[in-house]
């Protein structure tokens, strides 16, 4: 990958390296969408905007952030939805994934919506 250099990728396991590379996969599969790194995250990028954030990478896990214009509380895959402070229409969607399983069709839905959001 060419962004093996970032702090969020460096001393990380294998496992957690294998998660990173198969979500990027799936959202190339998607649509052309580009890694822009920040300081302490990797922003998802399609169209010059960011449609997701891969906030944490862990021993075994990877957690992303998908940010919405209205709450999506009916669902199976989100661990966590916040609504930004200050942002009438800033949903944030936590993600946590922690098999490539866990990329389902449910979670493909969500991806394929950010690219039209």
């Amino acid at each position: 990958m060419e962004y093996t250099n970032h702090p969020l990728l460096q001393n990380k396991s294998a496992y957690s390296l294998a998660l990173f590379e198969h979500f990027v996969h799936v959202y190339q599969s998607l649509a052309p969408v580009e890694l822009h790194a920040t300081k302490s995250m990797i922003a998802i990028r399609y169209q010059d905007r960011n449609i997701a954030w891969i906030t944490d990478l862990g021993k075994n896990f990877l957690h992303v952030v998908f940010p919405f214009k209205r709450s999506y509380s009916y669902n199976l895959c989100f661990q966590k939805i916040a609504q930004v402070p200050g942002e009438a229409h800033q949903f944030n969607h936590h993600l946590r994934v922690l098999y490539q399983e866990d990329l389902n069709e449910e979670v493909v839905a969500y991806m394929k919506l950010t690219l039209s959001s």
